[in-house]
């Protein structure tokens, strides 16, 4: 089978459209629907169910997903050999991404990874823990930032340890104070992260055998900041999230070291593509100085 036609299907599953990935991979909408319906022959299956708000993947279209997107990741690092046997860099590396990283790394890393390698291709992946995990079972991408510890399936790499800081609004008891001893959150009001650092933060409790008051399960950052900010109570976030706090809110330390790790993971580094271990390599020393300097 042509490898165009799995292409197109990985795009239009990632679109959830037959007329964005026509758009996506220059090609017409009259040809990438032609594609699907003659893989959907070969298969002897339907694979997407199309309606008005898109398309979206059927059960078995799912479970084929997976094996083409091995196929056209194998595909992907027999080239990319190719090239480096013939002293040329070049590739696509797909990389999953949560918003604290992307706001203060990715810009910088793609600007100046493109300046050394301008013939690799970096593909980003916005989502959550949980989304960047399953990209990475799936093989949708060749690596992804997360917080360590992750699935022990993985290989990873510790890259930066993020310090956890309590915040606070102007009118509380705390704010003006140096440091905040967790023994201190006890009685506190508290909003709680959800789906980013909950496991990190719940992991101070119980080292204190505390369980916080939670008012508030919030997954957005900065929605949680704001209800900090109108006194619905305290929370603890990673300093990478608190950028540009409101004059009426303190980022507060604990006492103690409390932080997120965060990490690269990946399903091999040892059977990755050599664009992707020159991206791991090239992220690991830009990080390493800027931590250090």
């Amino acid at each position: 089978m042509s490898l165009i036609k799995y292409e197109i299907f990985r795009t239009v599953a990632e679109t959830g459209s037959l007329s964005k990935a026509a758009e996506s991979l220059k090609l017409t909408q009259s040809a990438v629907s032609h594609a699907i319906a003659g893989l959907e022959e070969d298969f002897g299956f339907t694979l997407f169910i199309r309606s008005r708000s898109g398309t979206s993947l059927t059960y078995n279209g799912e479970k084929m997903l997976v094996h083409v997107q091995e196929i056209l990741k194998s595909n992907e690092q027999l080239l990319q050999e190719a090239a480096k046997i013939n002293g040329l860099e070049t590739g696509i590396v797909r990389v999953g991404t949560f918003p604290s990283v992307s706001i203060h790394w990715i810009p910088h890393i793609i600007k100046l990874f493109r300046e050394d390698f301008p013939l690799i291709e970096i593909k980003l992946y916005e989502g959550n823990y949980d989304d960047i995990t399953k990209w990475i079972t799936e093989g949708k991408i060749d690596f992804g930032f997360l917080s360590l510890p992750a699935s022990k399936s993985f290989d990873t790499i510790p890259i930066k340890q993020d310090p956890l800081l309590c915040l606070v609004s102007a009118v509380h008891p705390l704010y003006e104070s140096e440091t905040v001893h967790v023994e201190q959150l006890r009685h506190e009001k508290f909003i709680m992260p959800k789906s980013s650092i909950d496991n990190d933060v719940r992991r101070i409790f119980k080292k204190y055998r505390i369980t916080p008051l939670t008012q508030y399960e919030i997954a957005e950052d900065q929605a949680i900041i704001s209800m900090v900010q109108n006194h619905l109570g305290i929370s603890i976030l990673p300093e990478m999230i608190l950028y540009h706090l409101p004059e009426t809110v303190r980022a507060i330390p604990l006492e103690g070291t409390y932080y997120r790790s965060i990490g690269i993971a990946a399903t091999s580094f040892t059977y990755m593509s050599p664009s992707a271990k020159k991206l791991i390599a090239f992220i690991q020393n830009w990080i390493t100085p800027s931590e250090n300097g």
